[in-house]
């Protein structure tokens, strides 16, 4: 009875172990759809600056688009977090969003190697509890 109760805490350990591993992956996901959001913004700054009375399409939702002609391009608005935008000059924004890209990529980096340290604890584990499931199928059921 003993095994069988090693094999079911360690069976709990490692789906506990990789239900984190799939939270985190989910994570870095989401940063890498963000870094590719900062990546779009930071080019398309760089497109558009000195590019006044030039026509572009403006998303309103639903794949619809508004055709506008670019009055100013001298600065943006540009988010930085919890619902704050402050107004700042090209160069200035595309410096706040180089530090913001700089940020999530070490976050993502973090949390690759978290991952990577989950799966190499679960493959390691696993051989131990797939030993412990052959011996518990072949004892006697009591």
């Amino acid at each position: 009875m003993e095994d069988r109760q090693r094999l079911e805490a360690l069976m709990n350990e490692l789906n506990t172990y990789q239900g984190q591993a799939e939270v985190i992956q989910q994570q870095i996901e989401n940063l890498n759809a963000s870094l590719t959001e900062l990546t779009i913004a930071l080019d398309t700054l760089e497109v558009v600056k000195d590019e006044e009375k030039e026509e572009t399409l403006v998303p309103i939702g639903a794949g619809s688009f508004l055709i506008t002609e670019l009055k100013n391009t001298d600065e943006v608005v540009i988010g930085l977090g919890a619902g704050v935008a402050v107004k700042k000059k090209i160069a200035d924004a595309k410096v706040t969003i180089e530090e913001q890209k700089t940020d999530l990529e070490e976050l993502r980096d973090k949390m690759t190697l978290d991952l990577q340290k989950i799966s190499d604890y679960i493959r390691q584990r696993s051989p131990e509890a797939e030993a412990l499931m052959q011996k518990v199928e072949g004892e006697p059921s009591s």
